[in-house]
C-alpha cells in the first residue's frame, strides 16, 4: 500500500470510529471491531477501482452493423445519500472501420460506475466513452437501477429506474432506436 492510500486508509477508519461514536456505537466491541478497517478498504476499492484496459478495438469486418451488449450490472454509490445503487447497463452502436472488443463494454461500465453519481450520470459517462473509443455518433446507452436511498429511506419503495442516452441513429431513426430497445 503507497504512503497516500495508507493516510485515505487511517484517515477513512478514523471517520468510520466517529461515526459509529455518533450513533450510539462502540467502535470496540466484538462485532464492530474490524469494521472501520473493513470500511476504509471497501472505500478505498471503490474509489481507486481500475478497469484495466478499456480501448481494445478491432478492424471492423462490415461496417453500418448494430453491436449490442446488455445485462451488465453494475454497483455505484448516490451522491446525494452515499447509499449504494445498482444499475443493469445495456450498450449499442453501430460500427463505423472499428468495433470494441466485447469485455470492454463491461469494464468502461464498472469504470464510470465507481465514483458518486446520480443514474442519469453514469449512462451519460458510459455513452461519452463508448463513443470516443469507437469513433461512432451513433450510440445508445439504457440504464435500469434501483437505489437504496430510496428503498431503505424516505419513501422506502422498491421501484427500479431506467434512464437512456440516445445519439445519432438512435436518435433520428424510429427504425434504429426501435431496433435497439428490441435488442435489449
Amino acid at each position: 500500500m503507497q504512503r497516500d492510500e495508507r493516510q485515505q486508509k487511517e484517515k477513512l477508519e478514523r471517520l468510520c470510529r466517529e461515526l459509529l461514536c455518533t450513533i450510539g456505537e462502540d467502535p470496540d466491541r466484538n462485532g464492530l471491531k474490524g469494521t472501520p478497517d473493513r470500511f476504509a478498504r471497501s472505500w478505498l476499492e471503490f474509489i481507486n477501482y481500475d478497469p484495466g484496459k478499456t480501448e481494445t478495438a478491432f478492424e471492423c469486418v462490415q461496417a453500418d452493423q448494430m453491436v449490442v451488449v446488455k445485462g451488465m450490472r453494475v454497483w455505484s454509490m448516490c451522491e446525494h445519500h452515499l447509499l449504494p445503487f445498482w444499475c443493469d447497463v445495456s450498450i449499442g452502436y453501430v460500427a463505423g472501420d472499428k468495433v470494441l472488443g466485447l469485455s470492454k463494454f463491461a469494464r468502461i461500465a464498472h469504470q464510470m460506475a465507481h465514483k458518486l453519481q446520480i443514474q442519469e450520470g453514469l449512462v451519460q459517462n458510459i455513452a461519452d466513452e463508448i463513443q470516443r473509443l469507437t469513433g461512432s455518433q451513433d450510440v445508445a446507452v439504457m440504464g435500469e437501477g434501483q437505489h437504496l436511498c430510496m428503498v431503505m429511506r424516505g419513501v422506502a419503495t422498491p421501484a427500479t429506474m431506467k434512464t437512456s442516452v440516445m445519439r445519432g441513429a438512435f436518435r433520428d431513426s424510429d427504425a434504429a432506436r426501435l431496433e435497439f430497445l428490441q435488442m435489449i
